[in-house]
């Protein structure tokens, strides 16, 4: 079973997103709350797995609430513990936004966020996102990844900042591939490209994931451009 949190000021949206997810015999919705800080409380005390979490709410933001919750400090008391999610890694969070692209996204995918959907999301499209990020995977692509970065990329840290230790573990496939995914390419992409199998993508990828300490491919893509692996587009 999913255990699932909505955070949202607006009652009427939760009340929705609510029917929908409890008539799925694979979810349940275990909280709910109307702005961040309420949410922070909430998920001391409640065990979660996945967070649909708005960005603006009154008291904190969506944004913030999810930096706190992923950053090892509020919200994380109890944890959900299933699947891909939880653990002590705390829930994965799915931002909700009213526009597609926008700097919440960005913010968000910076925060940590496993994805993001809009408001007005079709109810199978949430479903599959929430099972998605359940199991581990990230709801927004890479290459959406790679397009909110190069829109954003002022707010990135300076691209000559030396690249942290922990990138030196790569062997020289690993960054190889690591490029690519920044570069918005699938596995079966990367594999065409490299002339290897998908499983061995899959491998690799796992492997950087591990390596890096990184929740899925989205912070994979992050850090190849803030480490100054691929350049933002000009």
């Amino acid at each position: 079973m999913i255990r699932i949190v909505l955070v949202d000021d607006q009652e009427l949206l939760r009340t929705g997103f609510r029917m929908i997810l409890d008539a799925q015999q694979d979810m349940t919705v275990v909280g709910e709350a109307a702005d961040g800080l309420a949410a922070l409380e909430l998920l001391d005390k409640c065990v979660a797995d996945v967070v649909l979490m708005d960005v603006r709410m009154p008291k904190l933001d969506g944004v913030e609430a999810t930096r706190r919750l992923l950053s090892g400090g509020e919200g994380r008391g109890r944890s959900g513990g299933g699947g891909g999610a939880g653990g002590d890694g705390g829930p994965r969070v799915l931002i909700l936004t009213t526009f597609d692209l926008d700097e919440y996204a960005f913010a968000a995918i910076k925060a940590g966020a496993s994805g993001f959907l809009l408001k007005d999301v079709p109810p199978a499209e949430l479903l599959t996102a929430i099972r998605a990020v359940h199991s581990g995977d990230a709801v927004v692509a890479p290459s959406t990844t790679r397009r909110l970065l190069d829109r954003f990329a002022p707010m990135l840290p300076a691209s000559d900042a030396p690249p942290p230790p922990s990138l030196a573990g790569l062997t020289d496939r690993e960054r190889e591939v690591l490029i690519l995914i920044a570069q918005g390419l699938s596995n079966a992409e990367i594999a065409g490209r490299l002339v290897l199998s998908e499983a061995t993508v899959k491998t690799h990828v796992g492997r950087i994931l591990m390596k890096l300490e990184l929740r899925d491919r989205v912070q994979a893509v992050v850090l190849a451009y803030e480490t100054g692996l691929v350049r933002p587009a000009r």
